[in-house]
């Protein structure tokens, strides 16, 4: 059955509500008939990953669970509670809403809005400590600025440190990664294409095309 156009509360269905975010998971891919091989091709991300994120043994960042989402035809909002874009796209500091795609990992802050045509997703990542993380690809662009601290990001095997000031543009079908090699927090801004909150459907519901 092709439930790609299911609610949020629908496609949650596939799992108990009280379940974690890897069983979830678990039980859309199997509800979709999927294996771990699909999935993992679909994502940009390895089946070892995917393996681990469905047994809670790894934590996904935000674009890992965004890609693993498209890859499960499934909207991020299945999966997580994420605050909507303000509206008139005017964000004030004291208002926003943190938030978490698992407890103790990177938290966000989102600046984007949603409106007709909108391409451009844009966050502040606050990283904490940490291992590199699962090195992804998938189609669109990234850039990163750092606010505060120092990040590692890695594209192609290749490591570059990036300290308060710096920047990074890249086409997002490189593998890449980012991890926080200090051992002190470290916040970035990140801006964009892929679609984190499931905007390009929202548009689509409303008879908008990008």
């Amino acid at each position: 059955m092709d439930d790609s156009h299911q609610t949020p509360a629908a496609a949650n269905a596939d799992a108990r509500p009280d379940a974690s975010l890897g069983a979830r998971l678990r039980a859309r891919r199997k509800a979709q008939r999927l294996t771990l091989h699909q999935v993992a091709e679909a994502a940009g991300l390895s089946i070892g990953f995917i393996s681990q994120v469905e047994r809670d043994l790894a934590a996904p960042s935000l674009s890992s669970l965004a890609a693993i989402a498209a890859a499960l035809s499934a909207p991020v909002g299945a999966f997580l509670h994420a605050p909507a874009p303000e509206a008139g796209g005017l964000t004030q500091a004291a208002a926003r809403m943190p938030f978490h795609v698992t407890t103790g990992g990177a938290g966000y802050e989102r600046l984007s809005t949603r409106f007709p045509g909108s391409t451009l997703r844009a966050l502040l990542v606050h990283q904490p400590p940490g291992p590199r993380p699962e090195p992804m690809r998938h189609p669109g662009e990234e850039l990163f600025l750092i606010l505060s601290g120092a990040l590692s990001v890695e594209l192609e095997g290749v490591s570059s440190l990036l300290a308060r000031g710096d920047s990074i543009h890249f086409d997002s079908r490189r593998q890449h990664s980012v991890w926080n090699h200090t051992t002190a927090p470290a916040t970035m801004l990140w801006c964009g294409t892929m679609d984190l909150f499931d905007d390009r459907q929202a548009e689509a519901s409303f008879g908008v095309t990008a």
